[in-house]
């Protein structure tokens, strides 16, 4: 087989595109959480430590000099890793509970009884009653 046949059977399978799709979602729901936690989850915080907007809280290591027009700050910017962590923390709790709900659907699924055998077709009806005839012969 092929490099280039090998790859068309990989690309055109539906595990790809189902790849693709949750990538494409995952990229927009990253939108959705930021926007979440920087518009909506952080706004209180900050009013309840006093004001305090946390994606501007930084360590600075050293100050700018404003004698020079080169941008030479250099600082540790904990506040938006702060923001980072809420983002993760909340895109883990969805994406647990949608594995949750998913077990529990699987698990209703395992525990439902097997379907009752349906009735024999005619055909088999037929045969069992040839073999049961068969049996009940004497020397056979």
């Amino acid at each position: 087989m092929s490099l280039l046949s090998e790859f068309r059977e990989f690309a055109v399978k539906g595990n790809v595109v189902d790849l693709a799709v949750g990538v494409i979602i995952g990229a927009a729901f990253n939108g959705i959480v930021k926007s979440l936690v920087d518009q909506v989850v952080m706004p209180p915080i900050g009013l309840l430590t006093g004001g305090i907007d946390f994606s501007e809280l930084e360590w600075v290591l050293r100050p700018e000099n404003p004698a020079t027009e080169t941008v030479e700050k250099v600082a540790i910017q904990y506040g938006a890793f702060a923001n980072t962590v809420i983002q993760f923390l909340i895109v883990a709790f969805v994406v647990f509970m949608v594995v949750k709900g998913i077990n529990a659907l699987r698990r209703q699924e395992a525990a439902k009884p097997d379907p009752a055998p349906s009735a024999p077709t005619a055909t088999e009806a037929l045969l069992t009653e040839i073999r049961d005839t068969l049996k009940s012969r004497p020397g056979v």
